[in-house]
């Protein structure tokens, strides 16, 4: 019994590893190919097997990119979720602009993941469940925050008069639904204007339209000043001037 436990496990871990270098190679493959021209006879090359025996640790061209998509909002999430976890639990805006500044390290830094589940769709593709969780990640982060607001700072979940129409509310009604009912609904509405406002930024850097905009060396400190004005108006979490 021990040696076939053993036997087992040492299968295992050359599954676990071959399953990662294809993987790792895959993930080469889109910083010079893109998604929509990843091949897994290339993928297959690079990690020195036939292409026939790539199907044996993913049964498709699809599920190479479902897991390549989970393991890149894996990896955001949990950049956002260590960067959040090391402010005060009392610093709202702290954590705001901690989550958004990871989103941004993370993405600058890996840039083809960044693009590949923020950036064009690849055609005949469609995400399966199983993106569902990983994808909602750094999305949970703000919603914590808004609660946060909601609940310790009502003042600010009620400033301003409620934007929008009745059928904007009803399209965001999604989002309501996730954020729960303790987030009022213009909360959500400029919640979700500071989120996409985050992301916004960051494509636009990434994707070179900032050029001529924000100087290079300059972007850093502008993207900051701009989520730390989007916590202010949008979120009602000004940042506390320090000593």
């Amino acid at each position: 019994m021990g040696t076939q436990t053993t036997a087992g496990g040492v299968r295992a871990r050359a599954r676990a590893e071959m399953r990662q270098a294809i993987l790792d190679a895959a993930r080469d493959h889109l910083a010079v190919d893109g998604a929509a021209s990843l091949s897994l006879r290339a993928v297959a090359r690079d990690v020195g097997m036939v292409s026939s025996a790539v199907y044996r640790y993913f049964e498709s061209r699809d599920a190479l990119l479902t897991a390549l998509i989970i393991d890149a909002y894996n990896a955001l999430g949990e950049a956002a979720e260590a960067a959040e976890a090391a402010v005060d639990r009392s610093d709202v805006a702290g954590r705001w602009r901690a989550t958004a500044t990871a989103v941004r390290s993370w993405a600058l830094a890996n840039p083809h993941q960044y693009a590949l589940v923020y950036g064009s769709p690849v055609p005949g593709y469609v995400a399966p469940q199983d993106t569902v969780g990983p994808a909602t990640r750094v999305t949970a982060l703000l919603a914590g925050i808004l609660r946060d607001v909601a609940r310790e700072q009502p003042g600010a979940s009620g400033s301003g008069a409620q934007s929008g129409t009745d059928d904007a509310l009803v399209a965001i009604a999604p989002m309501r639904e996730y954020l729960g009912p303790e987030v009022p609904a213009d909360l959500a509405q400029r919640g979700l204007l500071a989120w996409t406002s985050v992301f916004g930024w960051v494509s636009f850097e990434l994707f070179g339209q900032l050029h001529r905009v924000v100087e290079p060396d300059g972007r850093a400190t502008a993207f900051v000043a701009q989520v730390d004005r989007l916590g202010a108006e949008m979120l009602g979490v000004p940042v506390v001037p320090s000593d």
